[in-house]
């Protein structure tokens, strides 16, 4: 059965963006991005860099890991507001959204509906690859009971406040993970995987 897999950026204080919830990696942004964590994401996990730096870094594999794409309104509106309808032309790019009716990206799945039913019925689909939720907190919240595994790019750095890596009103639910990969940087970031 297909895992879904919150892949996601934090910093060492748990948060995932600023309190104004734009883009930390854009041009204001205030993660660092180093030569070897774009050669690590690059090699490791392609699929999960969008379409425009996919391009300028010649990547064209098509991934190991991820087929589909999750995410919430306000991340995907993070890209329309950079002039990116489709920030992952080369996966299943789904929306979660009960206010928006229409998405400028034809190949834009917008599901209004229950996202953990709509989650239930992915992983029940044959043959794919992993379902990658980008974020942001509030749909990694609502999908907090079917997240199988968890890699965390934990970046050294803290921010002091923010958006954290589930919405704060995410059910209280305390769940234990194992630790089953890692990968540390020359920058000092991590990459740790745990699976439920």
């Amino acid at each position: 059965m297909r895992k879904l897999v919150y892949y996601i950026a934090s910093t060492l204080d748990g948060f995932i963006a600023g309190p104004d919830g734009t883009d930390p990696t854009g041009p204001d942004g205030f993660w660092p991005i180093t030569p070897d964590y774009i050669q690590h994401m690059s090699a490791t996990y392609p699929e999960t860099l969008p379409g425009p730096a996919r391009e300028a870094l010649g990547i064209t594999a098509e991934g190991t890991h991820f087929d589909t794409v999750l995410e919430g309104r306000k991340s995907y509106e993070i890209g329309l507001a950079a002039g990116v309808p489709d920030a992952y032309p080369h996966l299943r790019h789904l929306v979660f959204s009960t206010t928006l009716t229409e998405v400028p990206a034809p190949a834009v799945e917008l599901v209004a509906g229950d996202p953990a039913a709509k989650v239930r019925e992915l992983k029940q689909e044959s043959g794919g690859k992993d379902i990658w939720l980008i974020g942001g907190a509030g749909l990694a919240g609502a999908l907090y009971p079917e997240i199988d595994r968890l890699i965390v790019k934990l970046s050294p750095l803290t921010i002091g406040n923010g958006i954290p890596l589930f919405s704060r009103d995410t059910a209280f639910d305390p769940r234990g993970w194992k630790l089953t990969d890692h990968t540390a940087l020359e920058n000092g970031a991590f990459f740790l995987t745990y699976d439920r």
